[in-house]
């Protein structure tokens, strides 16, 4: 008897951690954007600022980089307040010099990963 309600009490407890962790889980994700995404720089050249804002915008705001950058080959997830409606995002980024391109309406709702490249003078981004 003694032994039946010991693993009767590590069950409960090994059901209540489980049924803990997926609230947990269910809780972060309730926080998370949909417009969250995957930057991937392909780009050739290191990426000293970022600025993402809705396409209605007229201004981009902050460089959500801040003091960092992104390297060639490196990425950066891109999260986004849960509160957020904007579906179509415009995106900008600069190197050290100041040369910056520009891509319009990314519709971040569809979009999981941004991969930008620039070769030969031209930019481009893969999404997926």
């Amino acid at each position: 008897m003694f032994t039946y309600k010991k693993t009767s009490i590590k069950r409960t407890v090994l059901v209540s951690l489980a049924v803990a962790c997926l609230m947990l889980a269910a809780a972060v994700a309730a926080w998370a954007g949909e417009q969250d995404f995957i930057l991937h720089n392909n780009t050739g050249v290191e990426i000293h600022k970022l600025f993402i804002s809705p396409h209605s915008a007229d201004e981009w705001g902050e460089d959500i980089l801040g003091r960092d950058t992104l390297a060639d080959g490196e990425s950066v997830d891109i999260k986004f307040s849960r509160h957020e409606k904007a579906a179509h995002w415009d995106l900008r980024v600069e190197d050290q010099h100041g040369n910056s391109i520009e891509w319009e309406s990314l519709n971040l709702l569809e979009i999981a990963e941004v991969t930008l490249h620039f070769h030969d003078g031209k930019a481009w981004a893969e999404v997926k």
